[in-house]
């Protein structure tokens, strides 16, 4: 089983992203004998814009979406094997708010080496971009959607900002950006800085820091494309 290998494989964030990828991508992917994916389809066709002379057809392909915990056997079998294993989710980095962790841990458990590459990671992009701190940061998902669970959530990440003067960051589904936006601004104090960042990596990519009371002063629409959210202070 030592002579297995795990790769965690970035894909582009964006459609037209893909020179946020580093070239070195292309020879890993062809190395991998075995794929654990998000999405099949997603992952052949980015392989394929990494390099075009990629062998779809010659590689075993598992769909991880929504039943990693059921794919644990056919993964530890092919570590018995002594594969080289890809792993890789829709977009971005696999294991970092994505799919991928279950798989990885399996493998650390069994003492595999496991290889991350480098690539996008909006959450880590839009934290260097925003002006807030590095240093200490927390990343949470989605946020309730009803407004008074979300209202609460809300003003504990500013407290904790505040408290652990700690970043906090996380996502909306896109066609409900705008409607956390708004319940930022009215739920945020007015000194508290919130960044916005929206298509990263993108030919539309912006990411924009300012307070609330700023914020309130704007009349910004959030388009319905992948955006980060975070809130600390400038």
């Amino acid at each position: 089983m030592n002579k297995a290998k795990v790769i965690l494989i970035p894909i582009n964030i964006a459609e037209d992203g893909y020179d946020a990828l580093p070239a070195y991508v292309s020879a890993h992917i062809n190395a991998c004998e075995v794929f654990f994916v998000e999405n099949i389809r997603t992952a052949r066709r980015a392989f394929k814009q990494v390099d075009k002379q990629f062998d779809i057809d010659a590689k075993e392909w598992h769909e991880m979406e929504k039943k990693e915990d059921a794919l644990i056997s056919v993964f530890t079998k092919a570590l018995q094997e002594g594969k080289t294993i890809g792993i890789a989710s829709e977009s971005g980095c696999p294991g970092i708010a994505d799919p991928g962790q279950v798989l990885v841990s399996v493998a650390q458990k069994h003492n595999i080496a496991v290889k991350p590459l480098v690539g996008p990671s909006s959450i880590l992009l839009t934290l260097m971009a925003s002006g807030f701190d590095g240093q200490s940061f927390a990343f949470h998902g989605y946020l309730p959607i009803q407004e008074p669970e979300r209202a609460k959530q809300i003003k504990l990440l500013e407290a904790r900002s505040i408290k652990e003067h700690a970043t906090q960051l996380f996502i909306e589904t896109p066609y409900r950006n705008n409607q956390l936006f708004q319940s930022l601004l009215k739920h945020l104090h007015d000194s508290t800085a919130i960044c916005i960042g929206y298509h990263i990596t993108s030919k539309e990519e912006w990411i924009k820091t300012k307070t609330v009371m700023d914020w309130k002063k704007s009349t910004l629409e959030i388009p319905k494309q992948p955006t980060l959210f975070a809130i600390g202070k400038l």
